[in-house]
């Protein structure tokens, strides 16, 4: 090797002063967070430009209750990229939100303070509540004070607080990287105004519109259902076999149906075009059976010739495909079920026979359950039941809230353009938006094809309206006509600089409080918009879009938006959207998707099947570097099992990063002039280059768990094979020369310097303590490691000579093991076999293999598959 070797990689050098006598893992988390808090380590630096920032699209976490081990296990993967980036030399944007905008938190607010929301009283400024402390029991309705909109979104606020501060310490603890002073909650003043501003831009483009339309319906949760918060579940009915009558001869036309309440809501009878049996009968006319309603029989192509009789009521409403049969053939409206999930109290309009009048009277308000067996008590008497109802499980859509199947009901709702509906306004949006999906940069690839099926399968437009009251208050009012109506059609818009406003309480420009809800006056919009209208802007909250213009032009749009695979429908599509149409673009670069945990049973971790494991007490158990481990050694997009072995694993790995380090660095200071000479010093270092390039190649390609092997890999065999391999040399053993024994010194703590870095985004605790023993500043804030220095100092140095030293030693090990004698038992004569491709390295390296082994043996090339100790002698100990 030459003499103008390039000084070592290492910006200063190693103390034995400062290594402690005894290493731990235990209290690292508390010191260490204590130690970035104070330092600011973490906070972000906004004179940089766009070009040096790197940001973060963080999910905000719902406070409903306390984090599961799922939520750790994805944000860790989201921490790894920031603190790469972060050594990379970007300047990481790196905030934190919390989703506290929801159902989950209305319903805590209800029980734990005893009220309920009513929109329409006035805000109280002295309110206290009259309960506090109700967590885990149910207050009844009829026992719960009635307030304010406003005073129940501040009691929301309230309770939040408490959870937040939970969530932040278990983060922390975890050691996410974020900057606490970036921070919003979904129901904060700015978030508010930055949906209400998004929304009242939609509305002037003309994006966002109401309907009367029918929607999906909760009739527990009394709120319309978006397409995205559907469950499709299996639930228990019967097939009923019904006869219809032709109106010209009375001959029946039997129908199948597991919903024959809605037979007063029936508006045609529809079979396939092709299907031979019902072609004669288009064009016709039929009578229902109990009240004496006509109806067509008409043809469409999306009726299944095999299902049932093959021949369908198309009522108004019961599932979707009613909805697209009523539109696209133009047919009357005939509902029956109210939002209650109850039938009419009122005889419908369209029953107009005495019969059909009274049968009715023996429906109406009863539960769309108790109507449908009172229907077939009916059906039975009049003969036109044939047969008994047949048991089945039917697929019925759900709110993913609920536990009741969602009705369809009509009612005049808000609606955001997504390409649902690809004609008129909306024409070309689908296409736009799936070209979009294209551009986005999807971790893994596989995930792209979720939001592409997503939005080619979409059925209309996005449904924001919520009937709720703690969420993002549509900021509109109605003007009142003469006679009290709301004039729907001529919305009253605020300005945007008077954001947020909540239309139950404030009042609309021109007019005054007194003019509420009277005629010539003003009534405000009821309705909220549902949380995914307010997170699918999380880029603009985070990012200061409206409030700090020069923060959100250096971060947006953003480099990455990390979530999981289940919400890529709702969450990230509805953020597609929303930037699409207000700013041109995509909201960010990339897209990181995780998988599921699963238990043991094999199935995802969620709070409804009550199988989910909350993490703090594995993070103590193990330590939050174990806990890291195990979630960075599953890759994105895949699922994977919970596994505390691979807890014990990682914890494993961070002690030995403790103990490997205080044996590197327990030599004191490298002299100045010392130079990496020794082949095996080169040969690791050669490695350790290729590992560099490896990991930061996957890294970049958002592939963290291919860059953990790879360096674990690596850390072991330097661990394993080459600390064994110099010890002697390092400690300077009787015979080796001075030059060798730098060269040891110096080639440990260059590789240590460079494999700390490299392991710091996945155990930051472990990696801070052992730098602090020997750097200034912090581990995370070092560069990234590159290979350029290291392959110079290796020259031309042959990587496998480290691995053909160790299987050499390992050979001579095993003589001792099989001997049952300590490792320190010389072998005092026999030669070493080892394969002819490896001789030539171990030749190299032989000096330190001897002295490794405590052998004198003769070094042999031969036809062998790995070395092996031919004739060895054994001395004393």
């Amino acid at each position: 090797m030459s003499d103008d070797q390039p000084i070592r990689p290492v910006p200063s050098t190693p103390s034995a002063s400062r290594v402690p006598d005894k290493v731990s893992l235990d209290g690292l988390e508390d010191k260490w967070d204590g130690v970035w808090r104070e330092q600011g380590t973490y906070a972000f630096d906004r004179s940089k430009t766009r070009e040096e920032i790197y940001s973060i699209d963080t999910p905000p976490p719902t406070v409903s209750g306390s984090l599961h081990v799922g939520h750790v296990f994805s944000y860790t993967h989201t921490d790894v990229v920031a603190r790469y980036q972060r050594m990379r030399g970007r300047e990481v944007f790196y905030p934190m939100g919390w989703d506290d905008n929801g159902l989950p938190t209305e319903r805590r607010v209800q029980n734990y303070y005893g009220v309920r929301c009513d929109p329409s009283l006035p805000y109280d400024e002295v309110f206290t509540p009259p309960h506090e402390g109700g967590e885990g029991k149910s207050i009844k309705a009829a026992d719960q004070t009635a307030i304010s909109r406003r005073n129940f979104v501040e009691l929301c606020e309230r309770l939040t607080v408490e959870d937040e501060q939970q969530f932040e310490a278990l983060w922390r603890h975890l050691g996410l990287s974020v900057d606490w002073s970036h921070h919003y909650q979904t129901i904060d003043e700015r978030s508010r105004a930055v949906a209400q501003r998004a929304f009242l831009r939609n509305l002037a483009r003309g994006e966002a519109y109401q309907a009367e339309a029918p929607g999906l319906w909760d009739v527990t949760f009394q709120t319309a259902v978006a397409q995205a918060e559907l469950e499709a579940r299996e639930y228990p009915g019967h097939f009923h076999r019904v006869a219809f009558h032709k109106v010209e001869d009375d001959t029946p036309v039997h129908i199948e149906t597991t919903r024959p309440e809605l037979i007063p809501a029936v508006v045609a009878l529809i079979a396939h075009p092709d299907d031979e049996r019902y072609q004669p009968l288009f064009g016709t006319r039929v009578r229902d059976p109990l009240f004496g309603i006509e109806i067509p029989v008409l043809a469409h192509p999306a009726a299944e010739p095999d299902k049932g009789a093959g021949i369908a009521m198309c009522c108004t409403f019961g599932d979707l495909t009613d909805v697209q049969w009523w539109r696209e053939l133009q047919l009357p409206t005939h509902p029956v079920i109210t939002r209650d999930g109850r039938l009419l109290r009122e005889v419908p309009s369209w029953i107009e026979t005495a019969a059909g009048r009274r049968r009715w009277a023996d429906l109406a308000g009863k539960t769309a359950f108790s109507a449908r067996t009172a229907v077939v008590d009916l059906l039975r008497e009049t003969g036109d039941l044939d047969g008994e109802p047949t048991p089945t499980q039917r697929m019925a859509n759900f709110f993913e809230k609920g536990d009741k199947p969602l009705e369809i009901v009509t009612s005049r709702q808000w609606y955001i353009r997504n390409g649902g509906r690809n004609e008129g306004a909306g024409q070309g949006l689908r296409e736009q938006l799936l070209a979009r999906g294209r551009e986005l940069e999807f971790h893994p690839d596989f995930m792209r094809v979720r939001y592409e099926n997503w939005v080619g399968g979409l059925n209309g437009d996005w449904l924001i309206s919520r009937q709720r009251f703690f969420g993002v208050a549509i900021p509109l009012w109605y003007p009142v006509d003469a006679d009290g109506a709301p004039d729907h059609e001529h919305p009253i818009v605020p300005a945007e600089h008077t954001l947020p406003v909540d239309p139950s309480s404030d009042v609309p420009p021109g007019y005054g409080a007194d003019q509420r809800g009277v005629p010539g006056g003003f009534v405000g919009e009821a309705d909220v918009m549902d949380t995914w209208a307010t997170s699918s802007l999380t880029p603009q909250i985070a990012g200061g879009w409206g409030w700090d213009e020069d923060l959100y032009s250096r971060v947006f749009p953003m480099d990455v938006r990390p979530q999981g695979q289940d919400i890529i429908r709702t969450w990230l599509f509805s953020t597609v959207v929303r930037s699409h149409l207000e700013f041109g673009s995509l909201p960010w670069k990339h897209a990181a998707i995780s998988g599921w945990i699963l238990d043991p049973d094999r199935k995802k971790m969620s709070k409804s099947k009550g199988n989910v494991v909350t993490p703090m007490g594995l993070l103590e158990k193990h330590g939050s570097d174990a806990v890291r481990y195990w979630a960075a050694s599953a890759r994105l997009g895949t699922d994977a099992a919970f596994d505390e072995g691979q807890m014990k694993i990682g914890r494993r790995l961070a002690i030995k990063v403790l103990n490997a380090s205080k044996f590197a660095l327990g030599f004191g200071e490298v002299a100045d002039d010392a130079r990496v000479t020794e082949p095996l010093d080169r040969a690791m270092l050669a490695g350790l280059a290729a590992v560099v390039d490896t990991a930061t190649e996957a890294l970049e390609a958002y592939d963290h768990t291919r860059a953990l092997e790879t360096t674990e890999t690596f850390f072991w065999t330097f661990c394993d094979d080459y600390l064994e391999l110099v010890k002697d040399r390092a400690y300077g053993a009787d015979g080796v020369p001075p030059e060798a024994t730098a060269s040891a010194r110096l080639a440990l703590a260059t590789a240590l310097d460079t494999l700390l870095r490299l392991l710091a985004p996945i155990i930051p605790f472990a990696t801070e303590e052992v730098w602090s023993w020997w750097r200034a500043g912090s581990v995370h804030r070092a560069p990234w490691p590159t290979s350029a220095p290291l392959r110079a100092i290796a020259g031309d140095a042959d990587p496998a000579t480290l691995e053909a030293a160790g299987r050499a030693l390992a050979a001579l090990r095993k003589v001792k093991s099989e001997a049952k004698v300590s490792m320190r038992t010389p072998i005092i004569a026999g030669e070493l076999a080892v394969p002819n491709a490896d001789a030539a390295l171990v030749e190299t390296a032989w000096r330190d293999v001897l002295a490794a082994g405590r052998a004198r043996v003769t070094l042999v090339p031969d036809d062998v598959e790995v070395p092996l100790v031919r004739e060895g002698t054994l001395g004393d100990a």
